[in-house]
């Protein structure tokens, strides 16, 4: 039952809704976790050139795992902070390496459920 437009009518139709809710609201937080993870890059940059705390490299890298990693990467590049520390270099890139690993994946699997990529040559 749909009362004046708000939500599908039948059970196909909610989880039709409840899939595009849910692919939204990762679009959202990918957004947001990517744009906390470049402005933490550049407090972090403004707080060492004036001296003052710090944020720590544990908490930037926390930011890159939890999905900003590309804002973390690009806030390392545009602002050319951290970009000579190479332990911590070297683990922002592993983080994006793995993550890009997780999402080739991810897609690959999409493609074979859906049979535009074939894993066998049958007949």
């Amino acid at each position: 039952m749909e009362k004046a437009g708000i939500g599908p009518a039948t059970g196909a139709g909610l989880w039709c809704w409840a899939v595009m809710s849910i692919g939204f609201m990762s679009v959202v937080y990918l957004i947001a976790i990517n744009a906390m993870a470049f402005w933490a890059f550049a407090r972090d940059k403004r707080a060492s050139m004036q001296g003052a705390r710090r944020i720590s490299e544990d908490r930037l890298l926390a930011l890159a795992f939890l999905g900003g990693s590309a804002g973390a990467k690009i806030g390392q590049h545009v602002l050319r902070h951290k970009i000579r520390k190479e332990p911590f270099r070297q683990q922002l890139n592993g983080i994006v390496a793995v993550q890009a690993v997780a999402i080739a994946a991810f897609w690959a699997l999409r493609f074979v459920n859906s049979g535009l990529l074939p894993l066998t040559g049958g007949q």
